[in-house]
């Protein structure tokens, strides 16, 4: 279908699943600055007054995990007992194991079968890219990720210091042809305090977040839906429980592109849910800047100890400019997708990784992350010449 209206979501920082999301991958953080053979696969859970952080870790160090939690909600903006969790008076409990010794052997020096780093688990992973943005990424999802990001950004400097923290962004975009056309339809939902009212919190929503984020895709034609239900006080924690790994789509694509499964958040870079499908971001993004397609999507799978991908597929939409088949060789050749070269190409032993655990973890130009170089650009463009 070349016409239609596509919808994408994101979520605030505030939001109790970002929140986790953000302790999670502040404790494995903490474990790389120190240790960055540490192994850290981590959740966690929150609801009124409580966060629970459980997983295995296997660290020669010590990890202050209460603090992190703490420093985590103070630095999201729960201050307050009347949000329903505070920073201070919380109570945090840890159910901490070490990784399990069969899953370690496929993976560490001392007992490879293969000789080689194997991968930390099975499944299959996806990366896309298009060229719709600046930042190779679906329209949609950018600008849901702008809309929030404003949203924490007019509470933080207290321009509008009536909001809370939680909040979502979804909006709607209507293609034609296939290409991004108008925004057709935004929604906000943004946590507040009691006494603002309705008709001040959409009209302070519309001028100081929505206007500025949409510039010129602003116009009076747009269908706005901001606190639909009227009422939005409680919120966060205390409304909704939240939980590691549950925003995956926000953290990707937005949905215009598929995805495994597995969640990034609390893992580190030995598990393929994470590198694996940072990898394959990093190949195609590179790949559709380069020219040889519009938009491309990865797929690339693995089995757990063995160290070579199982598969990898391309899919270019009917936009490539030369083969698909020769595309993958590119890929192939260009692009090393085994456990071990995706952590010394991309250097993912660094701690980079709570700043990805809000506003998502692809498209960031506010962020230097090492998937997202365009350092294979030039070396691809030869292969247009060549058709």
């Amino acid at each position: 279908m070349k016409n239609y209206l596509f919808t994408s979501e994101s979520v605030t920082e505030g939001h109790p699943d970002k929140v986790c999301d953000q302790i999670s991958d502040t404790i494995l953080d903490e474990i790389l600055k120190k240790d960055p053979g540490g192994h850290c696969c981590c959740e966690v859970f929150t609801t009124t007054g409580l966060v629970v952080v459980g997983g295995e870790i296997t660290t020669d160090i010590y990890v202050d995990i209460p603090k992190i939690v703490r420093q985590t909600l103070k630095e999201i903006g729960y201050t307050n007992p009347d949000y329903g969790i505070d920073y201070e008076s919380c109570a945090v409990v840890t159910a901490i194991d070490e990784q399990s010794l069969d899953i370690a052997q496929g993976e560490e020096n001392a007992h490879l079968q293969y000789k080689e780093m194997g991968a930390g688990d099975q499944g299959m992973m996806f990366g896309y890219a298009c060229n719709e943005t600046p930042e190779f990424m679906p329209l949609p999802i950018t600008l849901a990720h702008k809309l929030t990001q404003k949203l924490a950004e007019v509470r933080k400097n207290k321009t509008l210091e009536y909001l809370r923290p939680d909040g979502k962004s979804q909006i709607t975009i209507e293609y034609v042809d296939d290409k991004p056309k108008s925004v057709n339809t935004v929604v906000i939902a943004a946590q507040h305090d009691e006494d603002v009212s309705l008709e001040k919190l959409k009209e302070d929503i519309k001028n100081y977040v929505i206007k500025p984020v949409l510039g010129d895709y602003y116009n009076d034609n747009i269908k706005i839906l901001v606190n639909e239900t009227g009422r939005f006080v409680k919120g966060g924690p205390a409304a909704d429980t939240g939980l590691t790994g549950r925003k995956i789509i926000v953290d990707t694509y937005g949905g215009t592109g598929r995805h495994g499964g597995g969640c990034f958040s609390g893992k580190g870079p030995n598990k393929q849910d994470r590198s694996g499908a940072y990898m394959a971001r990093y190949a195609v993004k590179n790949i559709v800047a380069a020219g040889l397609t519009d938009k491309a999507e990865i797929e690339v799978s693995y089995a757990i100890g063995y160290p070579e991908p199982v598969s990898i597929m391309i899919n270019c939409f009917g936009t490539n400019k030369i083969p698909e088949e020769q595309i993958l060789e590119i890929i192939k050749k260009h692009f090393d997708f085994k456990p071990s070269g995706i952590i010394k190409n991309l250097d993912l032993l660094k701690p980079i990784y709570a700043q990805t655990a809000k506003y998502g973890h692809f498209g960031r130009l506010d962020l230097d992350l090492p998937w997202e170089k365009l350092d294979k650009v030039e070396e691809l463009k030869q292969y247009l010449n060549n058709k």
